[in-house]
C-alpha cells in the first residue's frame, strides 16, 4: 500500500482555498496483505465467515486513510473581534502508527482573530485533514496548530487533544479508560498568560 502526501490544491484567492487531497492506495495489494496476515496468524482464510474479510479490511483502511477535501472558507474580520473563538469536542479519531490500532477523543481548537475569521465547521476539518493517517498524538496536536497559524494567520492559536488509545487500553499495560491530552500553542496563546488560560478554561483542560 502505498499513500501519498496531502497535496495542498490550494489558491489563495477570495479567501477561498481548496485543501485535501487523495491517498493513493493500492486496494488489491491491500486486500492480499490482509489475506497473508490472517493466514500467518493462524486463521483459516476458507471459512465462510473471512472470506470476505481481506476486501472489507482494506476499505475500511482505506477509508480511515484518506482525508476529504474541504474549502478553507475565510472571512473580512469587519467588526475587528479580538476574543477567542473557541470550538469544544470535535470529535476525532485516527490511526496509531505504531501499532495500527484507533485513537479516538475529543479536539478543542482555539484562534485568536486577526484580519479574517474562518468558518467554524472548517476547525474540525482541519482536524479531520490530520487525524485521517497514520499517526501519533503528538505530531497531530502539533499539525493541526501549525496549519491554522500557517493559513489563517491569526493573533494566537490553541489546541488540545483528548484521546484514548487502543493500543494502550486493549493490550500491553491494557490501561483501559485511560486519555492521554496533548496541547500546542501559538503567538498570544503561548506567550500571554492570560489569554493562555482563558483557552485552557474555555477548552475545560486544567491548565
Amino acid at each position: 500500500m502505498s499513500i501519498a502526501h496531502i497535496d495542498n490544491i490550494a489558491e489563495r484567492s477570495s479567501g477561498l482555498r481548496v485543501f485535501g487531497g487523495t491517498a493513493a492506495i493500492d486496494l488489491g495489494a491491500a486486500q492480499q496483505a490482509v489475506a497473508d496476515l490472517l493466514v500467518a496468524l493462524g486463521q483459516d482464510a476458507d471459512d465462510e465467515h473471512l472470506r470476505e474479510t481481506p476486501r472489507r479490511v482494506a476499505a475500511a483502511y482505506a477509508e480511515l486513510l484518506t482525508p476529504r477535501a474541504f474549502n478553507l472558507t475565510t472571512f473580512p474580520n469587519d467588526e475587528e473581534y479580538d476574543e477567542l473563538v473557541v470550538a469544544r469536542d470535535i470529535p476525532f479519531h485516527s490511526l496509531c502508527q505504531h501499532h495500527l490500532l484507533p485513537f479516538k477523543g475529543m479536539a478543542h481548537v482555539a484562534y485568536l482573530p486577526g484580519e479574517r475569521i474562518l468558518g467554524l465547521s472548517k476547525l474540525a476539518r482541519v482536524v479531520e485533514l490530520f487525524a485521517r493517517g497514520l499517526q501519533v498524538q503528538e505530531r497531530l496536536t502539533k499539525q493541526v496548530a501549525d496549519w491554522l497559524q500557517e493559513h489563517l494567520e491569526p493573533k494566537g492559536v490553541g489546541v488540545v487533544l483528548q484521546a484514548e488509545h487502543l493500543c494502550m487500553s486493549l493490550r500491553g499495560v491494557q490501561a483501559s479508560g485511560s486519555i492521554t491530552v496533548t496541547s500546542a500553542l501559538h503567538g498570544l496563546l503561548r506567550h500571554d498568560a492570560r489569554s493562555r488560560s482563558e483557552f485552557f478554561t474555555l477548552a475545560a483542560v486544567r491548565a
